[in-house]
């Protein structure tokens, strides 16, 4: 049997980019990332070759017959346009987290993927970590009385990036990955623009009306962490659990993902439970986005 190999391209060359280019140059053996051949990258600085794998135009990316799929990985605010242009040329994509600025747009390309019969993968590195497994298994099963998660980083362009509750979504990803749907009760952003300081305040609901809330605060100089204080009825959690290194790199596994679901391998079930992860937590991030941005209701 001929093994079905799917030709990839890389757009946008930033650190996610060289490390999928290294990552497609260098598959691991007998996995299913074996079956993606890197044709060439497009960036819009000039490089000419990045190791072994050359340059090409966005024109060839999208026209070549020889490339069936795109790894998206340029600044946020592009995502949109880049993953609807190579969905129109018939290419499957992979793009980095979050998918889009906007809920609307992540609806109507995700319809645009189904349609064409198209593989649209958003990487969620965030729940590949060993660190994240080993906080799920330890949540698992255990009921909720409240919870924070707090992150702290550094300064974002706010113009490339979206707004805090889109370039943050990793965090709202774990928090519907851990504790199942979730409602906005509100949200609020304090911003010194003189300092470059910014911090999200976002309180949810469980289905169980139980609460939760993520802080997303950025300024220069902080420590890129993450804060977590889940409270159960057993007792509560305050730091993560010892958690093993992996032997495979984030990047990797979730390319295998990516391939697995090109050839088939994933189940339908999989594929269902994601899309609506993944659309939920974009409509989220839009509330929240909402909220923050309403001018400030007066009481008289």
């Amino acid at each position: 049997q001929i093994s079905k190999m799917f030709g990839t391209v890389v757009v946008g060359v930033g650190i996610a980019g060289l490390a999928r280019i290294r990552d497609l140059m260098n598959p691991m053996p007998s996995s299913p990332s074996e079956h993606l051949k890197l044709f060439g990258f497009v960036s819009r600085r000039s490089f000419g070759n990045i190791n072994e794998a050359k340059q090409i135009s966005l024109e060839d990316a999208l026209s070549n017959k020889d490339i069936h799929a795109a790894f998206i990985s340029t600044e946020n605010k592009s995502h949109e346009e880049t993953i609807r242009m190579f969905l129109e040329a018939g290419k499957h994509v992979l793009v980095e987290y979050p998918m889009t600025l906007s809920a609307k747009a992540a609806h109507e390309l995700w319809e645009m993927a189904e349609q064409k019969g198209k593989v649209l993968h958003v990487e969620h590195i965030e729940l590949l970590t060993e660190e994240y497994k080993q906080l799920k298994k330890e949540v698992a099963g255990k009921d909720l009385v409240k919870g924070t998660l707090h992150f702290t980083g550094h300064v974002l362009d706010e113009n490339k990036s979206g707004f805090p509750a889109f370039s943050g979504i990793a965090r709202l990803t774990w928090l519907i990955d851990l504790f199942g749907d979730l409602t906005v009760t509100s949200a609020t952003r304090e911003k010194q623009k003189d300092k470059n300081y910014s911090r999200m305040t976002v309180h949810f609901h469980t289905a169980n009306k139980k609460p939760l809330t993520w802080i997303e605060e950025r300024g220069p100089g902080m420590r890129r962490e993450k804060k977590i204080n889940f409270c159960f009825t057993s007792g509560c959690l305050e730091n993560f659990p010892e958690a093993p290194r992996s032997s495979v790199g984030l990047f990797m596994q979730d390319q295998n993902l990516f391939a697995k679901k090109l050839l088939g391998q994933v189940s339908k079930e999989e594929l269902a439970a994601e899309k609506w992860r993944i659309l939920r937590c974009l409509d989220l991030a839009e509330v929240i986005q909402q909220y923050c941005e309403e001018p400030e209701k007066i009481y008289s």
